[in-house]
């Protein structure tokens, strides 16, 4: 069966629903459509792709979502589609509905999010590939196809300033926490973090040092923070240890140390390349394409690129286009 193709005026009509058009002095146009110009490096246009095929990228409206969906984009056009960008759309289930709906051709999407988020699971997996396989089996009888997943991990993690591990008598991993004096055991949060099912208080659970026991971590040593006051909080000694995202970038220019969760409590967050069945059945070379950006894709490199955007003030698809010189996929012309 040949794959609907969707109208231009729809996705005009999906963009505008999402709030995602600005005015400008040439009209309306999506927000982030600014894309720079790509040439072929190791990825060159598909042999045979007739001029002008379709094929549109979506992706969330957090940093590092906008640097991945504007790898996409450059890498789809380096590939030789006529690539509509449908990036920066508000939120998980606005882009989970443009890649059912068949509006969108391809994302990337975080295995965790899937499972936890779009499937309704109650636990997610610390197995990698188990989480990997589970979402891919799953998402395969709707349509969606999902790659080999990257090395990319975007879970939650727990830190410590660099220059207080040794102080803390070497502490490496999460079980070394129960070793700590309890003075010790100082832990900065956010508040979803602080409150959810599966937040800090399983996590206190599971390494056995329960909330609010005198000899775990009483609730005085716990201190909720916003987001990126967690992070300054930690570095500056408010707390021992702070509640991080592990591709944060601010987890190197702070030199903070993340723990190891040893005992597998965080589930896995790995990001892979999610594409339409049907799209990818006409178009196989996109496997190998996106699969070979995917095997680039870690937690440090996303942390270096996020801090380029965070902290930098750089755009994401500058950014993105530099990174995918770098590794030779593409070639700025």
């Amino acid at each position: 069966m040949a794959r609907r193709r969707i109208r231009p005026t729809r996705i005009v009509a999906a963009l505008a629903g999402l709030g995602m058009l600005a005015v400008t002095g040439c009209g309306l146009q999506p927000a982030t459509a600014y894309v720079p110009a790509v040439a072929p490096g190791s990825i060159e246009p598909i042999e045979g792709l007739p001029e002008g095929t379709p094929l549109t990228v979506t992706s969330k409206n957090f940093t590092e979502q906008l640097i991945l969906g504007k790898i996409g984009v450059l890498v789809a056009q380096a590939a030789g589609f006529d690539v509509t960008d449908m990036t920066n759309v508000p939120g998980s289930v606005p882009v989970r509905e443009l890649m059912t709906s068949g509006t969108a051709d391809m994302t990337w999407e975080y295995t965790g999010t899937a499972w936890l988020t779009y499937m309704g699971e109650e636990e997610g997996f610390d197995d990698q590939q188990e989480q990997y396989e589970a979402v891919r089996d799953a998402d395969a009888e709707i349509g969606l196809t999902w790659l080999e997943p990257a090395a990319l991990n975007n879970t939650y993690a727990m830190a410590v300033r660099t220059e207080a591990v040794e102080e803390l008598g070497g502490v490496a991993t999460l079980s070394d926490l129960a070793a700590l004096p309890v003075e010790d055991r100082t832990i900065c949060v956010e508040p979803e973090f602080n409150s959810r099912a599966d937040g800090l208080g399983p996590m206190l659970e599971l390494y056995g040092i329960p909330r609010g026991s005198a000899d775990g971590v009483p609730d005085e040593n716990i201190s909720i923070y916003d987001t990126g006051a967690v992070y300054t909080a930690t570095d500056r000694g408010t707390c021992n240890f702070g509640e991080v995202f592990s591709t944060d970038g601010r987890i190197d220019s702070l030199d903070l140390t993340l723990l190891e969760d040893d005992l597998g409590y965080f589930p896995a967050y790995n990001a892979a390349a999610v594409i339409n069945s049907e799209t990818l059945a006409e178009h196989p070379e996109l496997e190998q394409i996106f699969g070979a950006v995917s095997e680039a894709l870690t937690d440090e490199a996303l942390r270096e690129l996020n801090l380029r955007v965070d902290e930098g003030g750089e755009l994401p698809a500058d950014v993105a286009l530099d990174f995918l010189v770098q590794e030779g996929f593409v070639t700025a012309p």
